[in-house]
């Protein structure tokens, strides 16, 4: 083939690649996500998944009167509101375990250790994805302390009052490998 020709059909694909990128574009802007809260507050509740594909598409579109604001709103909380969560009782189980250890010697096994290894490595990447949790760990630890010694209590059969007061461990020796 002739290098000209070669060059012509070049150029029409690139011409062709171009116009199916507007094609695609212009299709994306023409579908009608939802247009109002009503509309969307009923999907919102009728078909989650599709509401939040919609929504995506909105957001990406920058089609402000398209999203559905106040469950938008709800939704991005509840994201946060459940890293707390697994961070709690992450933090809960790991006290636990580390009680029990400390407590019962005795009956420790590879299981509790698998336990602790594996609540300190979870802990450990919520807080790489969000260390602005980091404060909260701080402040949860007193209530996730005697949440731990109840739980430890109840199953090990040893007393409450066996267990400290408060918890005698920092954040940084929780997540320290060397402890247990």
């Amino acid at each position: 083939m002739p290098e000209s020709e070669a060059q012509e059909l070049d150029r029409l694909a690139t011409i062709s690649d171009q116009l199916l990128i507007k094609l695609l574009e212009g299709f994306v802007m023409l579908e009608q996500p939802l247009s109002n809260s009503v509309q969307s507050t009923s999907l919102y509740e009728q078909d989650f998944y599709q509401w939040t594909q919609e929504m995506a598409i909105a957001l990406r579109a920058r089609r402000v009167s398209a999203l559905d604001w106040e469950n938008l709103a709800e939704e991005i909380e509840s994201l946060g509101k459940s890293d707390r969560r697994s961070l709690q009782s992450r933090l809960e189980v790991l006290l636990m375990h580390l009680l029990k250890g400390q407590y019962q010697p005795s009956k420790q096994s590879n299981s509790w250790r698998f336990t602790i290894t594996e609540q300190r490595l979870r802990i450990q990447s919520l807080l790489a994805d969000s260390p602005s949790l980091k404060v909260y760990v701080e402040t949860e630890l007193p209530r996730s302390y005697q949440n731990a010694c109840k739980l430890a209590a109840a199953e090990t059969g040893l007393g409450r009052e066996t267990f400290p007061a408060n918890c005698p461990y920092t954040v940084s020796e929780l997540l320290n490998d060397d402890l247990f």
